[in-house]
């Protein structure tokens, strides 16, 4: 599902910290008119305009209760190795401008599902608190585990007191790799046939979720929501290779170090990006001929296994040839 929300004007009305690290903001329009709908697992694109530096984009999921119609709330984690879209929200103040672009929803609730496990480490906690919110209000069995590096770390208090009044929270603090693995492994149990499970947060951490899980649940009820493509993927060697257009014919030859997307503009072909970093699936493309060498971090495993989609901001070939459908 996609919204129009095409570059509108933002003011910061409140900006806290939830917790160590973490700032909450609640952004509301500039122009005052109505916000569109979102639903749970949305995330929204911020066009960062820097003076005198090269404008960003990055992508933010929405932290809304189902009645919080009149702003947008989000949650940002200031990284260590921050390439500037964290440090520079953490710099905005209230009353600070910003603006934002579309509305996205890859990650969205499973209407199917009667109960729902949700997963969350660190600041993946943020789509899964519209998930738990609007799993109250609609009275649906589920269950939110929350996987932190110690209590301080632990963001949004009073929108978790919901869940915790309700039993369905468990707070995960201080624990090692293994430990956390034991925990996963418990409850990862093979579920009901109706039931879905979601995933957020770092890469290790979704990474054992994925892999305990490939043999219980089935692939269609897993959902995960990754922050960026893997970096062992991204590191693996790259070799030339050509890309050719269906449509038209055009072809064009991807060097080492380039980007299907910079040969691709290179050769006068645009395609339409956002995140260039294999994450909000903006560039998505139709695989017609060829192996893509995925390197993102959009397709579920399933889809990468099809090879049927590529995304050309960061995937590159493993065969000599990739035919895509442009």
């Amino acid at each position: 599902m996609e919204l129009s929300v095409k570059r509108r004007p933002f003011v910061v009305r409140r900006k806290w910290e939830t917790a160590e690290g973490v700032f909450g903001f609640e952004l509301v329009p500039e122009d005052g008119l109505p916000l569109d709908r979102t639903e749970p697992g949305a995330h929204v694109e911020f066009i960062l305009q820097r003076a005198g530096l090269p404008t960003l984009t990055r992508h933010y999921s929405l932290c809304n209760a189902p009645d919080e119609t009149d702003a947008y709330v989000f949650g940002v984690k200031k990284e260590t190795l921050s390439r500037g879209g964290s440090r520079h929200l953490h710099a905005l103040q209230v009353g600070g401008r910003i603006v934002l672009g579309s509305t996205h929803n890859h990650f969205p609730l499973a209407r199917e599902g009667s109960s729902h496990l949700l997963l969350a480490g660190g600041i993946g906690i943020t789509p899964l608190l519209a998930m738990m919110q609007k799993l109250s209000l609609l009275e649906k069995a589920y269950e939110l585990h929350y996987f932190v590096r110690g209590p301080s770390h632990v963001a949004f208090l009073d929108r978790l007191e919901t869940a915790r009044l309700e039993g369905r929270l468990h707070i995960h603090a201080g624990l090692d790799g293994a430990q956390t693995r034991k925990v996963l492994e418990e409850v990862l149990q093979p579920p009901g046939s109706d039931a879905h499970a979601y995933c957020c947060g770092p890469g290790a951490f979704m990474a054992a979720v994925e892999d305990i899980a490939a043999h219980r649940w089935p692939t269609e009820h897993l959902h995960f929501e990754r922050f960026q493509a893997d970096d062992s993927a991204l590191a693996r060697p790259e070799r030339p290779f050509t890309v050719v257009m269906h449509k038209t014919g055009m072809r064009c030859d991807v060097h080492v170090g380039e980007t299907i997307v910079g040969a691709m503009a290179r050769a006068g072909i645009d395609l339409d990006t956002s995140c260039e970093q294999g994450v909000c699936g903006t560039c998505l493309t139709r695989v017609l001929e060829g192996t893509p060498d995925h390197r993102d971090a959009y397709l579920s495993n399933a889809e990468r296994l099809s090879n049927t989609h590529i995304l050309p901001c960061v995937s590159r070939s493993h065969t000599p040839v990739l035919v895509l459908d442009r």
